[in-house]
C-alpha cells in the first residue's frame, strides 16, 4: 500500500459517527486537490470494515452507487443508523458535511 492510500485510510478513520466528508475534502486536506478520484479508487479498495468509508460521499453529497461492502443502500442503511439526514434517496443534507476546515 503506497504513503497515500495509508495518509488516506489515516484520516477515514477520524470522521465522526454522524458526520460526513467528500473525496475532494480528503484529497484537499492531504495536498492533492485534484485527486478526488484516486481517494475513491483507494477507498473502493478497502477490505476493512474499521475504516469507516461510508462516512465519504461525492462533491455534491451523492453516495457511491458501488460501495465496497453492498452498494448504495448499505452504504445509506449506515448513514442513516449514524443519525445522517437526507435530502433524497441518494443525497445527504449538507449540514452532515463537514467543513473543510474540521476533516482532522
Amino acid at each position: 500500500m503506497g504513503d497515500f492510500a495509508k495518509q488516506v485510510y489515516f484520516l477515514v478513520r477520524k470522521i465522526p459517527s454522524g458526520k460526513v466528508v467528500t473525496y475532494g475534502q480528503i484529497a484537499k486536506k492531504l495536498g492533492r486537490p485534484k485527486a478526488a478520484r484516486a481517494v475513491g479508487n483507494i477507498l473502493h479498495q478497502n477490505n476493512s470494515s474499521q475504516i469507516p468509508c461510508h462516512r465519504v460521499v461525492n462533491k455534491e453529497g451523492k453516495l457511491a452507487v458501488n460501495y465496497r461492502f453492498g452498494g448504495w443502500r448499505c452504504q445509506r442503511e449506515k448513514l442513516v443508523n449514524e443519525g445522517i439526514k437526507f435530502k433524497d434517496e441518494k443525497g445527504v443534507e449538507f449540514d452532515s458535511i463537514l467543513k473543510t476546515s474540521e476533516v482532522e
